[in-house]
C-alpha cells in the first residue's frame, strides 16, 4: 500500500493484504441518510477488515436533465459529508466539476475525486494537486488506460504525488459501457493506486427520457474480475432503496446486498494477494 494510502487508513484496523473500498451514496440526499449508510458500511468494513472511504456528492453537475436533483448546496452537502467523516472516524471523498472549487472542497474532505468527463481539464486536476490533498482520477470513457498517464502527470507536476487512478469502463456505442480489464493493468503501470468503479461502469446513458440507466445486478461481476486483475481499490455507490434515490438510482447496489459481496471479495483478494503484493 502507497505511503499516502497507509496515512490515510492510519487510524483503521484492517488486514494489509486487503482492498480498500470506497463507497456511498451518489449524492448527499439528507443526513439521516448518508449516516445510515456510513454507520452500515463502516460496520461491515470493520468486521471484514477492509479499509474504507465514506463518497458522496455534495453537488451532481453533470445531469443528463435539467430537472434532475443536484444537491442540498454545495456547503451545506459539504458540512454533511464532514460530519460523516468526524461521527465514524473515516476519510471522505466527493467529486469536484471545476478548479474554483478544489481549495472550497479540501478544507472538507480528504480525497477530491475528478469526473471522467473532466480528466483532461488541465487547470482542474492542477488546482486538485495545489491542495496537497489526495486526487482521484476516473479515467474518461473515451480514454485507454495508458493515455491516464497524462492526467497523473498534470498531478505530480504540481508537486503532489498522491494521485489514484479509476477506471469506469468506455463509451460502447450510444448507451451502453464495456470493461477493458487490461486497463486495470496498464493503469497500475504508471505507478499509482487503480480503482475500478463498479457502480459507474454498468451505467445506461443517454436515455431518452433524460435519466441514465444501469444494470446492477451485474456489480458483483464487475468487482470480483477486479479484483482477480489487480484492482487495489473498488468504488460501490449504495443505497437503501434505490429505486427512491435521487441521482443514479438505476446504478447502485442495494445496501442489504453489500455484506455478503464484500465477504466474497475478501475471499478473492487473499487468494490473489501475493501475486499483486
Amino acid at each position: 500500500m502507497k505511503n499516502f494510502l497507509a496515512d490515510l487508513f492510519s487510524n483503521q484496523s484492517y488486514n494489509k493484504n486487503n482492498f480498500f473500498l470506497i463507497a456511498g451514496p451518489c449524492v448527499v440526499e439528507s443526513k439521516d441518510l448518508v449516516f445510515e449508510i456510513a454507520e452500515t458500511v463502516s460496520g461491515l468494513c470493520r468486521k471484514l477488515e477492509i479499509p474504507y472511504v465514506f463518497k458522496a456528492s455534495y453537488r451532481k453537475a453533470n445531469r443528463t436533465s435539467a430537472n434532475s436533483f443536484t444537491g442540498l448546496g454545495d456547503i451545506s452537502g459539504l458540512e454533511i459529508i464532514k460530519s460523516v467523516g468526524t461521527q465514524f472516524q473515516l476519510p471522505t471523498t466527493s467529486d469536484i466539476h471545476a478548479h474554483e472549487e478544489a481549495a472550497i472542497a479540501a478544507e472538507y474532505i480528504d480525497i477530491l475525486q475528478i469526473p471522467a468527463f473532466l480528466c483532461r481539464q488541465t487547470d482542474l486536476l492542477e488546482a486538485a494537486a495545489q491542495t496537497g490533498k489526495i486526487v482521484n482520477v476516473k479515467k474518461g470513457q473515451f480514454l485507454s488506460g495508458p493515455s491516464m498517464k497524462f492526467a497523473a502527470e498534470k498531478i505530480a507536476n504540481m508537486g503532489n504525488d498522491k494521485i489514484m487512478l479509476t477506471d469506469r469502463g468506455n463509451t460502447f456505442g450510444y448507451q451502453d459501457l464495456v470493461v477493458d480489464y487490461r486497463n486495470i493493468t496498464w493503469m497500475r503501470e504508471i505507478g499509482y493506486p487503480v480503482i475500478m468503479d463498479c457502480t459507474h461502469s454498468l451505467q445506461q446513458p443517454n436515455q431518452t427520457g433524460g435519466v441514465t440507466g444501469g444494470n446492477p445486478q451485474l456489480i458483483g461481476t464487475i468487482s470480483k474480475a477486479a479484483i482477480a486483475t489487480g484492482a487495489e481499490g473498488l468504488f460501490i455507490e449504495t443505497h437503501p432503496n434505490p429505486a427512491v434515490a435521487k441521482s443514479d438510482g438505476a446504478n447502485m447496489l442495494q445496501l442489504n446486498l453489500l455484506e455478503d459481496l464484500l465477504y466474497q471479495l475478501v475471499e478473492i483478494r487473499y487468494a490473489v494477494a501475493k501475486q499483486y503484493s
